[in-house]
């Protein structure tokens, strides 16, 4: 949810976010003019109770026709107090409709524009050469006994896929690896539930133009997280976080799930896009002055992450129209894909300043006493799709994939990752 008090006192900030998202600017409006509503019945409200007060002793000291005539005044009064009740609700519920419509306003800097407008802010790395035709990850990881998307399938259905062998082994080193980089930085790791329930999962945001891609069980009524993420922000929801000795920082280990509505075409092949994959999720909660120094620090951890599994990526921008509800910005980091010739999104990181935690009433303490929102940042440390940009680049022309020095320790001391025959 937006901050109220900015939206009184710079409705043009919350304007120029939405155009810049090509979302409409006229929520704004109208949520401005249902709080002045609201704000005019409440005062005025206020002011009649304190005439009925006034009267009350008058009525109580009249007599005869006077008296009667206070008596009708008073009802009058009560009557207009009852109707001014039911203005202040209703403008309270049409601010509370139009308020929660509203995106978090994007930080300056951020490019307006849809997908295709992001800002590419540096490129990392050498793209791999090869002097062979080089495979893509699904031929590789079946050369290697490593993926199996037909008993997946069998099993699950499209979309669904086994990991074994070597490329169990894989994943699991990659994750270890993101998790001792998290401890190294001071995240305190967590394993998060993977059903949470619908004020959860709408607090954080994701109940809006995407939740399509959500998995819901209407039985339970809870939902399938498709990212830590979730889990992590409800962890603190209704609480008051103590943030005197810095940020509180959360490494959650999970599996998730998505629908990948509307996503087709050559991303069908392998496990770039699948329902059901696991993934290692940052989570701070800091001081709203802190956010954007946050944000840069998790994109430098992923960074480095990415340069210890050898890929070539770049960091871009992304636009405002691309966002989501919650972000004010958001950070992706792309790595080169050989076989596909471009950069493929591998990590996100979003600032989402105190959006999620004013949904979620998630604060801490000001030195006076009083409470008010976090800042809440997420960012992406390592997950299945990074096995499509390792196999990939690493790959030799036997078909055999060369493991980054990094993972190594990880995998018993294993160099190369061979075909099996």
């Amino acid at each position: 949810m937006i901050d109220p008090q900015l939206l009184r006192d710079n409705p043009e900030v919350f304007k120029a976010s939405q155009r810049a998202r090509g979302e409409s600017d006229g929520l704004v409006d109208v949520a401005v003019d249902a709080d002045v509503k609201r704000r005019s019945a409440i005062s005025e409200s206020e002011s009649l109770r304190a005439t009925q007060k006034t009267l009350g002793k008058q009525v109580a000291q009249a007599t005869g026709e006077e008296k009667t005539r206070l008596l009708g005044e008073a009802q009058g009064l009560a009557a207009r107090v009852k109707e001014l009740a039911q203005v202040a609700a209703d403008a309270e519920a049409e601010f509370t409709r139009s308020v929660r419509g509203i995106a978090n306003p994007i930080i300056d800097g951020v490019p307006a524009g849809g997908e295709e407008n992001f800002v590419t802010l540096r490129e990392v790395g050498d793209k791999p050469v090869f002097d062979f035709e080089p495979r893509d990850h699904l031929e590789l990881g079946e050369k290697l006994r490593a993926i199996d998307m037909t008993r997946g399938a069998k099993v699950s259905g499209s979309r669904f896929y086994f990991l074994r062998g070597i490329g169990a082994r894989l994943e699991i080193a990659l994750m270890n690896l993101a998790l001792d980089k998290a401890l190294s930085e001071g995240f305190e790791p967590l394993i998060t539930p993977t059903l949470v329930r619908p004020e959860i999962m709408d607090g954080t945001g994701f109940l809006g133009a995407h939740s399509d891609e959500i998995y819901y069980l209407p039985a339970d009524d809870l939902y399938l997280t498709g990212t830590s993420e979730v889990a992590l922000a409800g962890f603190h929801s209704d609480e008051i976080v103590d943030l005197s000795a810095g940020p509180a920082r959360y490494a959650g280990w999970s599996t998730c799930y998505r629908r990948e509505a509307g996503s087709g075409g050559r991303d069908t092949r392998g496990i770039l896009r699948v329902h059901q994959f696991n993934k290692l999720e940052m989570f701070s909660y800091v001081l709203p002055e802190n956010a954007e120094a946050e944000h840069e620090r998790l994109v430098s951890f992923q960074e480095s992450m990415l340069q210890a599994c050898g890929l070539s990526y770049r960091v871009i921008d992304v636009a405002a129209g691309d966002l989501g509800s919650s972000a004010a910005r958001k950070f992706d980091i792309e790595a080169w894909v050989p076989t596909q010739g471009e950069y493929r999104e591998l990590t996100s990181t979003s600032n989402c300043t105190t959006f999620q935690a004013r949904r979620l009433d998630i604060r801490y303490r000001l030195e006076s006493g009083k409470t008010t929102p976090v800042a809440t940042l997420n960012g992406t440390l390592a997950t299945t799709r990074w096995l499509v940009a390792i196999l990939e680049t690493h790959q030799q022309s036997d078909g055999s994939v060369r493991v980054p020095p990094a993972l190594q320790p990880y995998l018993g001391g294993l160099e190369l990752m061979e075909p099996v025959a």
